[in-house]
């Protein structure tokens, strides 16, 4: 008797005969003498009484085709070998198409599924070979039957599933401090501890690429003025000793000068002492200067993921008001301001500025005039964004001002608006903690299966039922992903589990990460907040009240409930605004398929990214803040505001300075500015010329224009997929 089935991908689970009979009746129903239920249900007994207890699916079916051809039945034999094999060709066929798009580098949702990936290059095509390949494994082998149905269905998603295999985790904040002061070893050969700032800037550059080899998603830095500050001061000591040698004589009482500020000054009038000091300072900023520079040109052309793709990397400052942190911001501003290359903006690392008052934010902080300067560059550059500590919800009652390392109880967030803070199983920090993974409800289905009922009640009911079976599923799936991972040893991960995640130095090599990982979180997606209003409403939150309390409502709901599972499981688990790209797509062209173009929901060629008023709405930038501002507090795996400014920004960075005020005055906890900005694609000059046909510098008429996808800046919009590209004909600015 046959019980156990081993399928093609070597998972082993319980026969099941209905599966026989349900095969052996599909070939009859294509016959001309249609159906025999005695006979089916007699071969499906036979195979099952006589089989092998464990058997393949391949010698099930050759059972099935033997006792096919004894029976009367031969023309259903018949029918049977040839589904047998046209499923055979089609399994070999579907891969074969996927391989012919991305050889002959078809523009597609495959090739095109992120913007910053080059899928046209070896390295990036042998990735996604690698990634199309390793889904289908993850399908059949990793998830479960709850959750593929899911996936199948269009209700939920499953970010980074091509990864799911390696156990590799989401991101992480960098503690470079302590590659800074102890140095590293990532498997081959070892890094000593940084004694000057171009040693601190290349260690901090090369702690993010490694650990992007080790990971899926992206690596931060949270507090990069505070990190780098120690070596400023010992560069500018360096600094006078070299002056000793040159001299002949001793300056070591000037080692440790007070020193309010590195600015770089002429040393006409200077006394000897004043004129050492400010000689020294002068040479240190040119340092720092040429440091910051050279990490930002590195963070733009150090591949990693395999050759295809520079680091998914972002820096968090702006605090730090001693001297040396504010000469790391002022020259890393200035750099940035200047550009790459041919003075092109940099799209990574991804610069945040942490806005807190009584730091930083008003005329009478010691940070106002960086604060200042930081808006100049965002006019410019698009970056840095900002990141509001003054949220409610980004406080915390241990930061202290006078506390030098303070930075511990800020908040830090990845550019694209991964937020981890709160922490069930340590202290609420972001630094050495990460999101582990996360995947994303398609609220936009539920609710369009929901709008044919009539009566608005039991409507709305309706969905909070389907909403809250599918949060079920999706934190069942997260919870058995993070089981998967804790099987990992730390000898899987040499950079990240020795040097960077939170409690990681009590781990040995062949020890699992499953103590170190419950600091991580989980984050329970959604997309389309508009579209599933509309579809229960009749309109989206930006141009409905009642929208808007029901849409609140909504992920109030999934909050509370995910405060609820974290009990449940012991987990962090928190609600993330998704950053969706490909997705954005990818949901919406499977909806309109099943349930036609429908009005406000499914006519585009996308759906509205998270809590986002519509691209497409035409509203004032005040307008959209009232509306998006009660959902970021909900959304503590992570948020964004975007304004889009109309015109040229470069003048005008007191209009950047009034869309962080409005940050503050609704109490939001992220945010960015875009702007329109034109990049020449054969020299890369830019300007922000309106309607630029023709590079001024060398008359190519390839001008594109700079933009910002899911948080990220992206050199060309080339590389993104239909979908995005729908999105980005529909922006509207803010006034």
């Amino acid at each position: 008797m046959i019980q156990t089935v081993v399928k093609r991908d070597g998972r082993i689970v319980g026969f099941n005969e209905e599966k026989i009979a349900s095969a052996i009746r599909k070939a009859m129903l294509h016959t001309d003498r249609g159906e025999d239920l005695s006979l089916v249900r007699q071969i499906a007994d036979r195979i099952s009484q006589r089989g092998a207890s464990q058997m393949s699916v391949e010698e099930i079916q050759d059972l099935v085709e033997l006792e096919l051809m004894k029976s009367s039945r031969k023309d259903v034999a018949q029918k049977y070998i040839a589904y047998r094999n046209q499923r055979s060709i089609a399994r070999k066929a579907k891969t074969r198409d996927i391989f012919l798009e991305i050889i002959n580098i078809k523009s597609n949702d495959i090739t095109r599924e992120n913007a910053n990936m080059n899928a046209d290059t070896p390295a990036g095509m042998m990735m996604k070979f690698a990634s199309e390949t390793t889904k289908p494994f993850v399908d059949d082998y990793l998830l479960s039957e709850e959750a593929l149905k899911a996936v199948k269905g269009n209700y939920l998603h499953i970010h980074d599933k091509d990864y799911y295999p390696t156990k590799s985790l989401t991101c992480v904040q960098h503690p470079l401090d302590n590659i800074l002061t102890h140095g590293f070893s990532a498997g081959h050969g070892e890094s000593r501890p940084a004694k000057r700032i171009e040693t601190a800037s290349i260690l901090g550059c090369i702690s993010l690429e490694t650990a992007q080899n080790e990971m899926h998603g992206g690596q931060a830095i949270p507090a990069f003025d505070f990190y780098l500050a120690p070596y400023v001061r010992y560069s500018y000591i360096e600094e006078i000793k070299t002056l000793e040698r040159l001299n002949g004589a001793d300056y070591s009482h000037l080692y440790s000068r007070d020193i309010d500020d590195y600015l770089a000054k002429p040393l006409d009038g200077l006394c000897e002492d004043e004129r050492w000091v400010q000689h020294a300072i002068n040479q240190t900023v040119a340092r720092v200067h040429q440091a910051m520079e050279a990490f930002i040109h590195n963070m733009n052309t150090i591949h990693s993921r395999g050759g295809n793709q520079v680091v998914f990397s972002s820096i968090n400052y702006g605090t730090d008001t001693s001297a040396e942190g504010r000469c790391i911001i002022r020259e890393l501003l200035n750099s940035t301001y200047q550009g790459v290359g041919n003075g092109e903006t940099a799209i990574f690392p991804i610069q945040i500025w942490k806005k807190k008052r009584g730091v930083s934010y008003l005329p009478e902080d010691r940070n106002y005039d960086l604060y200042q300067l930081a808006c100049k560059v965002t006019a410019r550059r698009f970056f840095p964004n900002f990141l509001n500590l003054d949220a409610t919800f980004n406080q915390s009652e241990d930061w202290k001002a006078d506390d030098p390392k303070r930075y511990l109880h800020e908040v830090a967030t990845m550019g694209c608006r991964t937020r981890v803070f709160e922490n069930r199983f340590g202290p609420n920090t972001s630094i050495g903690r990460g999101n582990l993974s996360f995947s994303t409800i398609n609220i936009v289905r539920l609710a369009i299966e929901c709008r044919d009922i009539t009566n608005p009640e039991e409507r709305i009911a309706a969905f909070f039922a389907k909403l809250d079976h599918m949060l079920e599923i999706t934190v069942r799936q997260l919870h058995e992903r993070m089981e998967f991972q804790k099987t990992a040893y730390a000898k899987q991960f040499p950079l990240l589990m020795s040097s960077l995640w939170l409690g990681c130095e009590k781990l040995k090599p062949n020890d699992t990460i499953a103590p170190v990982i419950n600091q991580g979180t989980l984050g329970i997606g959604f997309i389309g907040l508009a579209e599933c209003l509309v579809a229960l409403t009749g309109k989206h939150h930006g141009e409905s009240d009642e929208a808007q309390a029901l849409g609140l409502k909504i992920i109030t709901y999934m909050r509370d409930r995910a405060n609820e599972f974290s009990e449940k499981y012991q987990h962090n688990y928190s609600v993330l605004a998704t950053p969706a790209e490909g997705l954005a797509g990818k949901f919406t062209r499977v909806d309109r398929k099943d349930f036609g173009s429908l009005p406000g929901i499914t006519d585009r060629d996308y759906y509205t990214n998270s809590n986002h008023v519509p691209v497409y709405y035409k509203c004032s930038a005040r307008h959209k803040a009232e509306v998006e501002a009660p959902y970021h507090d909900l959304t503590r795996g992570g948020h964004i505001f975007y304004v889009e400014m109309d015109g040229d920004a470069t003048h005008n960075p007191e209009a950047i300075m009034r869309i962080v005020d409005m940050m503050d005055c609704y109490n939001m906890g992220y945010g960015s500015v875009n702007h329109n900005r034109n990049r020449c694609m054969d020299c890369g000059y830019e300007n922000s010329t309106p309607n630029l046909d023709v590079c001024p510098k060398c008359g190519s008429g390839r001008i594109d224009r700079l933009q910002r996808i899911t948080g990220y800046l992206v050199g060309t919009t080339d590389r993104w997929n239909k979908a995005k590209l729908a999105e980005l004909n529909d922006r509207t600015t803010h006034q």
